[in-house]
Formats: structure tokens, C-alpha cells, sequence
């Protein structure tokens, strides 16, 4: 038995080597500094922690603190506790304006604006940012140079202009740009054009209940990729989300051009400076047709349960502001090219000199920073979404592959989400 106060923190295991380990090692620290309080953490893998969190708040034995990754926020909003009431309170609203809680300074101030957008509703922070990653241009620079294409592209029609100059190349890749197929680049591709996926301001006014997958915001994205693949400008793989394949093409100089998530970075930069290859972090090139509206975030962020005891609450406010502050957040960034989700942070790296040693790490937040500028909705909130998006991925599938009709497949996507989107709703009546 422990006298101590316990707080249980359930969080996301991203699979990557030792992940855990440096958690389980915050969480002793945390303890050394506070010695009143014990954290247990458990991972969770980020497709089933939702379904084993809910599970445990309706056996009334809910986590103290859980990690959600950002496409299972409505099941975090929905989630409700043995009594039926919402499990989680507004880690803002628990807060309640203090600058420290336990001698932890509060982070919530200092959180990157695209990242407070993402994690609120209404105006209100319900959780903490904890990883972040964005979308974005990888670029063997070497290629390019070979090539005679003078700089690195932002727009649609500017990569596909330098995609038909590198093909037609002496020496030139036989496809010169590749990406998995994967739901998060249908999300860049919407948001950059000011599209939305689902109705109520993409869930963020109130409840998604419709989706629509046939805007033309959808269609303009669509179709641009497909015209890739049929001139043999784009590389796929055939396989759904093969995140893999394409960094392999990508590192073993078949393609120059990749798109992918910023968590690839710190690999993607290794093995090109093992193969002997400049390298290039841009922002997701966007369509010149329409204004620049900005771009979406992935990640996870930390929920904090409601009705705790003071000192359980303020000892499970003070870890996640521990886990957020600007030594531990740099050093997410540092082990995993997460995106450091406090300006504080990024001063940090910047001053430490990382990002002058390092440049490719700096395009992120430089995206985000674009972002923010703009007048840019958040991304979606949507029911089941991390399913939905498969339902995206295999319908680009019989586009890239069995040549149909971008309209007509895209509409049939869309009747199969909404089917699922109205499983969730009837499975989740509103609690907020």
C-alpha cells in the first residue's frame, strides 16, 4: 500500500524504440520532485487506448489523465463516466488562470496558436498538446540541382512542373515524387483550399452529423494527384498508408520528391546524409487556383478526468504542464522531430543552436507560423474519423488504380462514411 497521491496517467505508446521508457523515466522524475504524488502510467496503443479508456470509466475505475490522439477527440468529448456525466473537464477550466500549479509553470499561454486551435471548442483549451506533427515537402536538393529546377517548389502547379522537368532529365527518377496513401494528406489538401470534410464549421460549431467527400476542394486535390500518377510523375506503391515503401523510395534516390509526416524527419535526414544527398524540409505546396488557408496538426494531447479531489486534480494538472515544459518538450522534439508544441520550446532549440545545426527542423513550425496567420479553421472533428479516413484512402486506391471516375467513387466514399459517422452518433448521444 502507498500513502502516496496517486495519479494514474494513461498514455499513447507510439511504438517508437524506448518510447515508454522516456515516459515511465518522466514520470519518476516528476515524482522525485514531487514526493506526495506517484504516477502510474500505462501505454496505450493509439487505435484501441479510446475504446480501453471508455471501458475503465464505465467500470468506474476511469484514468486520472488520458492521452488521445487527435482523430478520437470526439470520443474524448463523448466519453462518459459510470453515472453517465462527461468524463473529462476543460483542462483550461481546471486551471482556472493560475500561472503555476505545484511550482510547474502553466503552459497553456505559450502553446503554439495552431496547436490551441486544434484542442479547442468554442473557444475553450479541453486538453493539453503533448505530440505534434504537421505534413510537409521532403526534397532531395541534389536531384533538383541535376536537373536544372532552381527552386524548391510550394505550389500544386509548381511541383508538378519541376515533377515534368526531373522525368524528362537525362538520368532523371522514372517517377519523380511519391507519397503514401493515408488519410492526412486529404486533410492538408481541404484545409489549404478553405474545404471542409463535415458540416457545423467541420464539427467545431457543433456535432459533425453529415460529411461530404465530393466538395470541390475534394475533387481539385483528387484530381491532381490522379494526373501525377497517369503521366508517371507520382510512385505509388499499391499499398494503402505505406509510410515505408515511400521512404524508402525516397532515401534510396528513386524519387526527389516525398510528402510526408515531420516525424519522419530526423530518419529521412539521416539516410540522406548517408547517401550522400542534399536535403529539404518545405511547407505542403498548396493549390496557386485558390487563397492559402492554411494547414491541419496531428498528434495527441492529454485529457484530465473531472470530479478528482483537489490534490489528485492539481497533481495531475502539474504533470502534464511538467511534460509540457520547454527542457521536455525540446527533447520530444530532439528524439522523435515532433513539433515542440511551446514557443518557449522552440526558443530554446533556437537558442541551443539545434535549428542552425539542424535547418530541415525548422520548417514545421514555420508552417504552423503560416498558418496561424491566416484566417484557417482547425481540423475536423468528426466520429469514428480515423476509420473514415481508410474509406478515403481506398476510394484514391480505385481512382489511382482501376482509373474510376473521381466524382462518382468519391460519392460512394461519402455515402459509406456517413453510414459510419451515423453508427458513432447513435452509439454517442451528445453529453456536452
Amino acid at each position: 500500500m502507498t500513502d502516496k497521491i496517486v495519479v494514474d496517467a494513461w498514455l499513447a505508446d507510439l511504438a517508437f524504440p524506448h518510447y515508454m521508457d522516456e515516459l515511465f523515466r518522466l514520470g519518476r522524475e516528476f515524482g522525485q520532485a514531487h514526493p506526495e504524488y506517484e504516477i502510474r502510467i500505462r501505454g496505450l496503443g493509439f487505435r484501441d487506448g479510446a475504446a480501453a479508456v471508455a471501458r475503465a470509466a464505465a467500470e468506474g475505475s476511469p484514468a486520472t489523465i488520458a492521452e488521445y490522439y487527435y482523430t478520437e477527440t470526439p470520443d474524448a468529448l463523448d466519453v462518459l463516466d459510470a453515472a453517465g456525466r462527461p468524463l473529462f473537464t476543460s483542462v483550461e477550466r481546471a486551471v482556472a488562470g493560475r500561472t503555476h500549479v505545484l511550482g510547474e509553470p502553466v503552459v497553456l499561454d505559450d502553446l503554439l496558436p495552431a496547436l490551441r486551435a486544434q484542442y479547442s471548442r468554442h473557444g475553450e483549451l479541453f486538453s493539453l498538446p503533448t505530440v505534434a506533427t504537421t505534413f510537409q515537402l521532403f526534397t532531395n536538393v541534389t536531384m533538383l540541382r541535376a536537373a536544372g529546377v532552381p527552386d524548391i517548389p510550394e505550389t500544386w502547379q509548381d511541383l508538378r512542373a519541376a515533377c515534368e522537368r526531373l522525368a524528362a532529365s537525362p538520368g532523371g527518377p522514372r517517377y519523380p515524387i511519391t507519397w503514401p496513401n493515408n488519410g492526412i494528406p486529404f486533410q492538408h489538401a481541404i484545409a489549404m483550399q478553405g474545404g471542409e470534410l463535415a458540416d457545423h464549421g467541420n464539427g467545431r460549431l457543433g456535432r459533425a452529423r453529415t460529411v461530404d467527400f465530393t466538395t470541390k476542394e475534394m475533387l481539385a486535390w483528387v484530381t491532381w494527384w490522379r494526373d501525377l500518377h497517369r503521366d508517371d510523375l507520382y510512385h505509388y506503391t499499391g499499398e494503402l498508408g505505406d509510410w515505408l515503401g515511400t521512404f524508402e523510395l525516397f532515401t534510396e534516390q528513386q524519387v526527389a520528391f516525398r510528402l510526408s509526416s515531420t516525424n519522419d524527419i530526423g530518419t529521412a535526414a539521416e539516410a540522406a546524409a548517408e547517401a550522400g544527398f542534399e536535403f529539404a524540409v518545405s511547407r505542403f505546396p498548396y493549390n496557386a487556383d485558390v487563397p492559402y488557408r492554411g494547414n491541419v496538426v496531428a498528434g495527441t494531447s492529454l485529457w484530465l478526468a473531472d470530479g478528482l479531489d483537489e490534490a489528485t486534480r492539481d497533481g495531475a494538472l502539474a504533470f502534464m504542464q511538467f511534460l509540457g515544459n520547454p527542457r521536455n518538450a525540446a527533447r520530444y522534439h530532439k528524439a522523435h522531430s515532433f513539433i515542440p508544441v511551446t514557443r518557449s520550446a522552440f526558443a530554446l532549440l533556437e537558442q541551443e543552436g539545434w535549428f542552425a545545426e539542424h535547418p530541415y527542423h525548422r520548417s514545421p513550425n514555420d508552417q504552423l507560423d503560416l498558418a496561424a496567420s491566416v484566417d484557417a479553421a482547425p481540423g475536423a472533428l468528426i466520429g469514428d474519423f480515423f476509420e473514415i479516413q481508410v474509406v478515403l484512402t481506398r476510394a484514391m486506391h480505385d481512382v489511382l488504380v482501376a482509373g474510376a471516375d473521381p466524382l462518382e467513387r468519391f460519392a460512394r466514399a461519402t455515402t459509406e462514411a456517413q453510414e459510419m459517422l451515423d453508427r458513432y452518433l447513435a452509439e454517442h448521444p451528445p453529453s456536452r
